[in-house]
This record gives C-alpha cells, sequence and structure tokens, in this order.
C-alpha cells in the first residue's frame, strides 16, 4: 500500500475504468503517490539530485494474444531457441498493451531527437572542444591541478578495450549454438556504442537523464538476424549496456577529477570494483534462484511477492519481440504497429523545431532550455516502471529543485544531496538486511501498508466478450 496509494480504486472497487485510471502499478496512476523511497528512485533516479486498448491491459509489459489471453511463448520456439514459423502461425500474431506500444514508438522517437538535439545545440562547441583537447591548448584550473599526478597511459586502455573484444568474438564464436551470435554482429554492436556515447553523454551531463539505446540495438539485429532470442539480448548488451556503463566511468573519472584523486588510483578503483561487482552480481543472482521458490514467476508467487522481477520480465519480452518474432512481423509490413515507425521522424523534428525557434527568437532565453530528448524520453522506463514511480518523484522532485532550491538554499546546499545519498544507501542496507533476517527464516509482515494499491480490475480488458480470469465479464459503469 506504501508502495501506491491509489486513492480513486478505494472510491471505485468493482469499476475497470476507475482502477485503469487511478493505479499507480497497473494503470495510468491519476492521483497516485507512494510514499516508499524504492517506488519514488528505483527508475529515474534520485529526485534530490536531478535538475528539473480495450482488448488488453491498457497498461502491462505482457504479451497478449488477439483475444487478450497471455501469449504462449514456449509453444512458438523449438528446441534450439529459434522461433517455430508453423506455430506461430498457428498462435497467431503478437499483440501489446496501449503503453507498452506508445512506449517503444517515444524510444524511437527519444532516439532520433538525442542525436538530432546535440548536433544542432552542441555540435559546435564540441567541435571546438574536441580540437582543444587533442592540441592541448585549453585548460581549466582542476586540469592544470591534476597534471601533478601521474596520468593513465591511453594504451592502458586500449588494451583493456581490444582484449575483451577480442573475448567476446572468441566466446561468441565457440559457443555459438547457445549465444546465437556471430562475430560480426559484436563488431556492430561495439560501433553502435561508440557512436551513442557521445550524444547520449551530454544529454545525460547537462539533464541527468540517459536516454536508452536498448530499442535501437534490439531493432537493427531483429532486421539482420530474425528468430534468434538469445542473439538479440547479447547484441543489446554489447550495444547498450557497454555504452551505459562507459558513461558511468565517465561520470566517476569526472567526480574523482573534481576531488583530486590520482588518476592512476581512479582507474585501479574502477579496475578491481568492476571485477568484484561482476562476481558479487553473478553470485547473488544463482543464490537467489536457489534459495527464493519460483522466482519471477507472477502465476505462481504468492500476492505481494516483491519477487517478481519487472526488469526481467521487460528484458525477456524484448526478446520475444525483437528476437525471436522480428521486428517486421510486429512493427514492419507485417505487423500491426507499423505506424510507430513514423517516431523516428518526429523525433528528429522536435529538436529541430525547438532550434528554429530559439534562433527566431534570440531573447527568449528559455527556448534553449527545452531539451527534446528528455520530454520524450520520459516515459520510456515504462514498463517496468509503473505510474506511481513518475508521480511520486515528480512530486519530491518538485519540493527538492522548486521549493527548497529557492526558499531555503541554505538548507538545500548543506544537505539535499547528502539526504539523497542517505536514502539510497538506507534503501539498499535494508533491502538486504530484511531479507536476511525475515525473509531467509520465511518471517511475512502482514499489515495495511505492505498490501498492494488495492486496484485489481486495473489490468482488466473493456472490450465486450473478452473473457480474462478474474475479470469480470462486462465492463461496469462508474
Amino acid at each position: 500500500m506504501l508502495t501506491s496509494l491509489s486513492w480513486i480504486c478505494w472510491f471505485f472497487p468493482t469499476s475497470i475504468l476507475a482502477q485503469q485510471l487511478g493505479s499507480g502499478l497497473y494503470g495510468l496512476g491519476v492521483g497516485a503517490v507512494g510514499l516508499d523511497w524504492s517506488s519514488i528512485s528505483s527508475y529515474l533516479k534520485s529526485p534530490l539530485a536531478s535538475p528539473w486498448a480495450k482488448t488488453f491491459p491498457i497498461f502491462s509489459d505482457g504479451l497478449f494474444t488477439s483475444t487478450g489471453q497471455d501469449y504462449n511463448i514456449t509453444a512458438i520456439i523449438d528446441p534450439d531457441f529459434h522461433v517455430d514459423m508453423k506455430a506461430y502461425e498457428q498462435q497467431g500474431p503478437l499483440y501489446l498493451s496501449t503503453f507498452f506500444a506508445i512506449s517503444y514508438a517515444l524510444s524511437f522517437a527519444c532516439l532520433a531527437a538525442s542525436v538530432v538535439h546535440v548536433l544542432l545545440f552542441h555540435g559546435r562547441d564540441l567541435w571546438q572542444q574536441t580540437k582543444s583537447a587533442f592540441q592541448e591548448k585549453k585548460m581549466d584550473v582542476h586540469t592544470k591541478l591534476m597534471r601533478r599526478y601521474k596520468q593513465v597511459p591511453e594504451w592502458w586502455f586500449s588494451c583493456i578495450l581490444l582484449i575483451n573484444i577480442a573475448a567476446t568474438i572468441f566466446i561468441c564464436e565457440h559457443y555459438k549454438d547457445q549465444l546465437q551470435l556471430p562475430w560480426w554482429a559484436v563488431l556492430l554492436a561495439c560501433g553502435l556504442a561508440f557512436f551513442f556515447t557521445l550524444p547520449i553523454g551530454v544529454i545525460t551531463a547537462t539533464t541527468n537523464q540517459t536516454p536508452g539505446l536498448n530499442v535501437i540495438t534490439e531493432y537493427i539485429i531483429g532486421y539482420l538476424y530474425p528468430g534468434y532470442p538469445v542473439a538479440n539480448m547479447c547484441f543489446k548488451v554489447y550495444g547498450y549496456i557497454s555504452m551505459k556503463q562507459g558513461i558511468t566511468f565517465l561520470q566517476d573519472f569526472k567526480l574523482g577529477h573534481y576531488m583530486k584523486i590520482p588518476p592512476r588510483t581512479m582507474f585501479m578503483a574502477q579496475m578491481v570494483g568492476t571485477i568484484l561487482s561482476a562476481v558479487v552480481h553473478l553470485s547473488t543472482a544463482w543464490w537467489l534462484m536457489d534459495t527464493i521458490p519460483d522466482l519471477c514467476d507472477r502465476a505462481l508467487l504468492p500476492p505481494g511477492s516483491p519477487w517478481t522481477c519487472p526488469s526481467d520480465h521487460v528484458f525477456y519480452d524484448a526478446s520475444v519481440i525483437w528476437g525471436l518474432i522480428g521486428p517486421r512481423r510486429i512493427f514492419g509490413d507485417l505487423g500491426y504497429y507499423s505506424a510507430i515507425n513514423w517516431f523516428f521522424l518526429a523525433g528528429a523534428a522536435v529538436p529541430l523545431m525547438v532550434w528554429l525557434a530559439h534562433k527566431t527568437f534570440p531573447r527568449q532565453t528559455w527556448i534553449r532550455l527545452v531539451t527534446a530528448p528528455v520530454i520524450l524520453g520520459a516515459t520510456i522506463n515504462m514498463p517496468p516502471a509503473t505510474a506511481v514511480n513518475y508521480t511520486s518523484w515528480i512530486i519530491i522532485g518538485f519540493f527538492s529543485g522548486f521549493v527548497a532550491y529557492r526558499y531555503y538554499r541554505g538548507w538545500w546546499s548543506r544537505h539535499n544531496y547528502v539526504l539523497s545519498g542517505a536514502l539510497d544507501a538506507g534503501l539498499a542496507f535494508m533491502a538486504v538486511l530484511l531479507h536476511l533476517c525475515l525473509g531467509m527464516q520465511e518471517v511475512d509482515l502482514k499489515w495495511w501498508g505492505s498490501d498492494t494499491d488495492a486496484c485489481p480490475l486495473a489490468s482488466c480488458p473493456t472490450e465486450e466478450g473478452i473473457l480474462v480470469k478474474g475479470c469480470p465479464h462486462y465492463l461496469r459503469g462508474l
């Protein structure tokens, strides 16, 4: 209940429409708010640290048949994890919820807008700074102070990059039957990551929001290599996650740069931390799969279980949409969602219009502050994020970034970022502590704050004649 206070559902316990509008977890989240820091900061990061269908459920990360039933994915996969076209034709086309489809459309627009926005608003500066960096003509005070330390040689980075690319190609070729990814796809993924690191990095540096490459990587390999879901996932990891980790790497180095930490010390900390985190992450994942029954299986987990794995479900759905079935049969000429491709053009046009407005009205300085990629990409985390993650984040961000910053500047300067870090650290610590002390002992705390948002009908379709388990067979009025 504390995760999502969906008060509209309290007043209309039998209305599907009201619960679709009011549910913060399974609907549009109108009026919903969360008091749990995990729901506030889980997808958009800390708000204290950021600048300011009828047949299917309206909001769901599920995959459906034409009758609104869950799509039987296992029925269209052969023993080699390839698509079985005969079984697919018998099963019928795959359908998405309204919000899931719109989320993909906005992802297309956000990606195009990111490239065009950076070229128009930051292209000249980037070119000048790049030339200055290679010629070392211009150095700020931080760079001058850091010159006292031994620098990290460029060949260290180059060796790590080449070794990792070679190891990745070897693994993909050696385990080709399992990973399904050919060597040329690894090089293509690296090229995409290299190309998009700069424009995505500029957006991250100026807005604290990072547009994702996940959809474009899935789109490209889905067209080039359809029918291979594992290959699609691997390509996304190498093309998108590598870029994302690279930007995180730069953020850490920038922080160390301002704190005057020796570059070689930062380099070793990054290396050791990366290896350590990979081992801990993998070990923890295997441990959870061995100790938690029905992990991530929503159909078998008890109500209110925290082990529903929303991000992993979306990752799995994406492998089916883009890898197993392929974008052509969903977003291409053979699919029902081909119109979504126009969002690439729309996304490129939006920053162009903002730039033209800025040039036409140069005295209106606020126009330049309009960042199209952030606006278009605001909801690309939904799903797995839900409406309550956004409404709660906006409320906390408003009080921090506007009210506290404007009227309590001294308190904000001293405590805002410390509070943000404390809440993040406290959340992580308590999550581990509660699982070790209570979860492993099978102690379940039941109270009104641990219930869901009391909107059981929010996932129900509203088309008459569509029968879904747990839903009324007709639309009830308000």
